[in-house]
């Protein structure tokens, strides 16, 4: 489950992770009432569960109630990569030094976490330089691996004992909330030296999350995700004509953005999971036949728990009886890629040595519907 942000500093706030006083509306008089009780400067924020809400306009200041009015407007009635704003959070302006970037996330294909951290955040993380990297077991995360890691994007007096501290507790929340990621981008630097978080995301493992009752106030699914849910894999629904569909949160979203940079429109986006089965697959790709805008099927795969032939497999029932009929495009690689690629070779579906050729193949097909 991808929490929208305001939803990640809720679960912050009680980890003792700081945010910026703020408040979420979904109408213009509430949202003026908020933004009078914070004292304009504010910023407004589109909540939706995706990145790339700077890029897309979707974060504006606001420094009076003219301009306030205006731009929530605007951003109330917006979409962000197709997906359409569900929310808007009104946050106090705050002044800062410096913008860092942390975060923790589950690598499945090493079965251990990753912690991310650089001396510069507020951008995307491909783009970052200098970024420090570390592997961590479950169960080897102490003080001196988070010193280590204030060290390596050089923060040192009370800087560096404020970021253990919060790099402390954000593991604490992935731990306990079985997260798939907790990201803070930007963590700034206020002048007092300390720690704040301007921004968040928070992914949740949708297998675990029946493990955390705490978390079900922050599920809004549609009848077809909810369906997704009780099969054993996460779709989420979008408003294009392109299934996308591959194994892991951080690979799903990716290829998401990958295929919004090249002009293709998502219609869902499917995480198969790491527990899935020729079965399981087979159901979602039913309940994707049931999507009327699809036009068009992406794959792009990563066998590792998850053998690329399950998929084969299960593309091959959804052929044979005859779920699928439209164009599909897939780039396999890992674990038994090549016997994937030699089963779907009876079939028609196009195979991509990569994600953009992949991209681009399905997108130029559907413009010609």
């Amino acid at each position: 489950m991808r929490l929208l942000e305001y939803q990640a500093k809720e679960i912050f706030s009680e980890y003792g992770i700081k945010t910026p006083l703020g408040f979420v509306s979904n109408n213009i008089q509430e949202g003026i009432k908020q933004a009078t009780q914070l004292k304009l400067p504010v910023i407004i924020k589109a909540q939706v569960p995706i990145g790339g809400r700077g890029k897309s306009g979707a974060i504006q200041k606001c420094n009076d109630i003219d301009e306030f009015m205006l731009k929530y407007d605007q951003i109330l009635n917006m979409k962000v990569k197709n997906e359409k704003t569900r929310s808007v959070l009104t946050e106090k302006l705050i002044p800062y030094e410096k913008e860092l970037y942390l975060s923790i996330f589950l690598n499945r294909s090493k079965r251990c976490y990753n912690i991310i951290a650089s001396l510069q955040g507020g951008i995307e993380i491909e783009s970052f330089k200098n970024q420090i990297i570390h592997e961590m077991e479950f169960d080897s995360f102490n003080n001196d691996l988070a010193l280590q890691v204030a060290d390596g994007i050089k923060l040192v007096e009370k800087q560096q004992d404020n970021f253990v501290l919060i790099l402390k507790k954000l593991f604490r929340l992935v731990i306990d909330k079985e997260a798939e990621l907790a990201e803070i981008n930007p963590l700034v630097i206020l002048k007092d030296n300390n720690l704040l978080a301007l921004d968040g995301k928070i992914i949740t493992d949708d297998n675990a999350n029946f493990r955390h009752p705490e978390l079900q106030k922050f599920n809004q699914k549609t009848t077809i995700e909810r369906k997704a849910e009780e099969n054993g894999f996460s779709l989420v629904e979008l408003d294009g004509d392109i299934a996308v569909i591959g194994n892991g949160a951080g690979l799903v979203m990716s290829t998401l953005d990958i295929l919004t940079d090249h002009g293709g429109k998502a219609a869902c986006f499917l995480d198969v999971g790491g527990g899935a089965t020729i079965d399981s697959v087979y159901e979602a790709l039913k309940i994707i036949s049931k999507i009327k805008n699809v036009k068009g099927i992406l794959i792009n795969l990563y066998g590792g728990i998850v053998k690329t032939t399950t998929v084969a497999h299960a593309l091959i029932k959804a052929y044979n009886n005859k779920l699928i009929n439209v164009r599909v495009s897939a780039r396999l690689k890992g674990t038994e890629s090549q016997k994937s690629k030699e089963l779907l070779a009876t079939i028609n579906i196009n195979m991509f040595d990569s994600v953009e050729d992949a991209i681009n193949f399905i997108t130029s097909e559907i413009k010609k519907c």
